[in-house]
């Protein structure tokens, strides 16, 4: 599984079984089929949802790498269909990242169903809400219409931002990504 730390805001417009797993939809069937693992480096993550432009969007960071994920414009099926709007959401974004094969299968390899909890941590919370903060205002000074983008191009342009880190110096989600995928794909 994939952890998901979600608000309380977004917590209740999941539709989670009791032990915080979303339905396999048609989409999702197949990530669900996949053994499970006991450590997922691709687990712990974020999100926050908010309300730009009248749309609920979803902003998404990863924990280790604070690498961002945009879902624009989410209606109430989108909320079901989470599964595959994140799988969709990631791995396009990684390509705007440069993601190279090697990169791209082995996020395909970690891939899981996400498990949701209300359990949050302030930092991330924290870079959540610059993330939103900065994309409110590409929105307004690109005159961009937040119903009609994919949120891929957008999650590439926070992922080049610098990050804060508790107790660390400042990473580039991108890179921390890309290295953390490189990582893996190489056994190491």
């Amino acid at each position: 599984m994939i952890r998901l730390h979600a608000t309380r805001k977004l917590f209740e417009k999941l539709p989670v079984d009791k032990d915080g797993k979303l339905s396999a939809t048609e989409r999702t069937a197949w990530i669900y089929e996949k053994p499970t693992l006991d450590i997922n480096p691709l687990s712990g993550w974020h999100g926050h949802l908010v309300t730009l432009q009248r749309r609920q969007c979803l902003l998404m960071a990863h924990d280790a790498t604070r690498f961002p994920l945009v879902l624009p414009a989410l209606t109430k099926p989108d909320f079901a269909e989470l599964n595959d709007r994140f799988t969709d959401t990631f791995m396009n974004t990684l390509l705007k990242c440069g993601a190279n094969e090697l990169h791209l299968e082995t996020a395909d390899k970690y891939l899981r169903p996400l498990q949701v909890d209300t359990e949050c941590n302030r930092s991330v919370q924290g870079t959540l809400n610059r993330m939103k903060d900065e994309f409110e205002h590409q929105l307004y000074f690109d005159r961009l219409n937040v119903a009609e983008m994919t949120g891929y191009n957008a999650g590439a342009w926070l992922a080049d931002t610098p990050r804060t880190v508790k107790g660390k110096d400042y990473l580039w989600p991108n890179k921390e990504m890309l290295t953390l995928l490189s990582r893996l794909g190489s056994g190491g």
